[in-house]
């Protein structure tokens, strides 16, 4: 596995950054990092981190942080093991670099950059202050597709603001639903018409779900993780609740809905601030005996006519948003007449 530094220097107001554009065959082309590199032979983090500081930038460091590892293992780049710095180190001049352009790049604007997702989480635990951390990050391809915090299975969230627009800020799921943090979820509602009466399949969560346990929910749902669209979303989430590939096209988006709520599960608090984007997909031909239910998320699933569900948004043990519902129902109705 290949060993590398990486140093995060602030100035106050901005970070020094290296935007990558001149190495040959860089993994990191384009993109806004730190500065670091590879270890030589037989040299301590510290001694490696100071080197290539001093390489890339000139500066010498009069102080630095040692905040965490970071490992990456990707199908494309191989593993490797990444040693985290942060330093306050004044910056006074940008000398040229060997492999791209220094650039000190406001806080606010950082997040913004074009760079890896995992590199989202990890600058968001070093503003968050975080403790010396151990973070593993899983590519396939470009795409982070696992992470592991401190040994523990971990999903991160971007943040978004009242428009539902990227902040650029990331957070674990634990916290976006202790601070109550507006983030990203998808809402697939899968009807059919039986006998002239329209029904929708809903699913009930596992007993084990952190919020709503046991409840019957919308057909299928999920949080968006860091980098996600709403669509590939949508497509993840039905194909691993619910072993559905929905055919091209045959997702019909109804638009967004926003819903804010505060409840107690498991004996801890949970604040929900859902920007969720709502999805419909015709299920005349599904035969729920042949749905591959993800059982950790789900118990069953079942058909209920929507006038039986329009006395049910009010029942405890039905986590439904009326307003989104009844949206959903004009929504077909609407699709129904334009055929």
């Amino acid at each position: 596995m290949k060993k590398t530094t990486l140093c995060y220097i602030d100035t106050g107001d901005s970070f020094l950054m290296l935007h990558r554009t001149k190495k040959k065959n860089d993994e990191n082309a384009g993109k806004f990092i730190g500065l670091g590199g590879h270890f030589l032979p037989n040299e301590t983090p510290e001694e490696c981190l100071l080197r290539e500081v001093r390489e890339e930038s000139g500066l010498i460091l009069r102080n630095y942080a040692y905040r965490g590892i970071v490992y990456f293992h990707s199908d494309l780049w191989g593993d490797e093991e990444m040693h985290l710095f942060t330093s306050n180190t004044p910056v006074r001049e940008l000398p040229p670099c060997d492999e791209g352009e220094l650039c000190l790049v406001k806080k606010e604007e950082l997040l913004h950059l074009p760079m890896w997702t995992g590199d989202r989480i990890f600058l968001s635990l070093l503003f968050n202050g975080e403790p010396f951390f151990h973070l593993e990050l899983f590519y396939k391809g470009e795409n982070l597709v696992h992470t592991v915090l401190n040994g523990h299975a971990a999903e991160f969230f971007d943040i978004l603001n009242e428009m539902g627009n990227k902040t650029g800020r990331v957070k674990e799921r634990s916290l976006v639903h202790r601070d109550g943090d507006r983030h990203g979820t998808v809402h697939i509602w899968i009807y059919r018409s039986k006998n002239g009466i329209l029904e929708f399949l809903l699913q009930k969560r596992s007993e084990n779900k952190d919020a709503f346990p046991g409840c019957y929910d919308v057909s299928c749902a999920g949080h968006l993780s860091v980098g996600d669209s709403f669509l590939s979303a949508a497509k993840r989430e039905l194909k691993e609740e619910l072993g559905i590939n929905p055919p091209k096209d045959s997702l019909k988006f109804l638009g967004f809905t926003e819903h804010f709520r505060t409840e107690c599960f498991h004996q801890r608090p949970f604040v929900d601030r859902e920007y969720s984007g709502v999805y419909i997909l015709d299920g005349s031909e599904i035969d729920v005996c042949q749905l591959a239910l993800q059982k950790e998320e789900l118990d069953e699933v079942r058909w209920f006519s929507s006038r039986e569900l329009m006395g049910k948004t009010e029942n405890r043990s039905f986590c439904l948003v009326k307003e989104e519902l009844y949206k959903v129902i004009e929504g077909i109705e609407s699709q129904v007449r334009q055929c």
